[in-house]
């Protein structure tokens, strides 16, 4: 079995993470689908942006809790809405993993926002034959996802993320379809890949950024591993 490539925020070896050339640079390296994480801005926008606060990523302080989209924007052009990465995804036929992040101040309304957002593009999605995975190291935001009137889990993936001694709660109770542990997890506890199997579970599997790491996914039947480096995973896989 051949896993499918995702891009970890895009090839963000190579390019600013969550930005357009980073997912351009995915598409180049010809990775099957995006990661992105999600946040919510002061005005309920839905953008990609992996931590709390702006520090990192443009070196400017400001939460993005508490700023609005133009604020944001003003301050990191580069930033991506929801509405944009899902419009480029469709038009190159990319799968989607699209992370939730928690706790935040607005609770469960990150993955009401992304339903209402999905469903906007329903159509589009539906023709593109693309599939979208809600995932989250939040049990609660998953068990929402999977309850959601917002969203339909018939067609919605739902991949619960874990990671240590905490993840066992949540890999033996999850509603989850998808089982997402850390390369590290699987290869401390190889097991897990087995039983999740038996649970008729698919395993997505990250971050693999080490040749031998992706090698070892493909030979345990994992389904999708998630990389920074997408071009590479794709040659210790064999393709062109």
């Amino acid at each position: 079995m051949v896993p499918k490539v995702f891009a970890h925020r895009g090839a963000s070896v190579d390019f600013p993470e969550h930005t357009l050339l980073a997912y351009q640079g995915a598409i180049d390296q010809g990775a099957d689908g995006f990661e992105c994480d999600v946040r919510l801005t002061k005005d309920s926008l839905p953008i990609l942006w992996h931590d709390s606060t702006m520090d990192r990523t443009a070196g400017i302080s400001g939460d993005i809790a508490g700023l609005t989209y133009h604020q944001i924007r003003d301050r990191y052009p580069q930033v991506m809405t929801l509405t944009e990465f899902l419009e480029l995804a469709i038009a190159h036929k990319k799968d989607l993993l699209l992370e939730t992040k928690h706790p935040v101040p607005t609770g469960r309304e990150v993955e009401e926002v992304i339903g209402r957002e999905l469903k906007s593009f329903d159509s589009q999605i539906a023709k593109s034959g693309i599939e979208i995975s809600i995932m989250s190291f939040s049990w609660t935001a998953i068990e929402s996802v999977c309850r959601s009137q917002s969203i339909n889990s018939q067609k919605i993936n739902s991949v619960m993320l874990v990671d240590g001694l905490k993840g066992k709660f949540a890999e033996r109770y999850t509603s989850a379809r998808t089982l997402g542990p850390s390369i590290d997890l699987i290869k401390r506890r190889p097991q897990l890949i087995a039983s999740t199997k038996r649970k008729g579970r698919r395993l997505f599997v990250w971050t693999v950024d080490q040749g031998e790491d992706v090698a070892f996914c493909a030979q345990n039947g994992v389904d999708a591993v998630i990389t920074n480096k997408p071009a590479q995973a794709r040659k210790v896989l064999g393709y062109p």
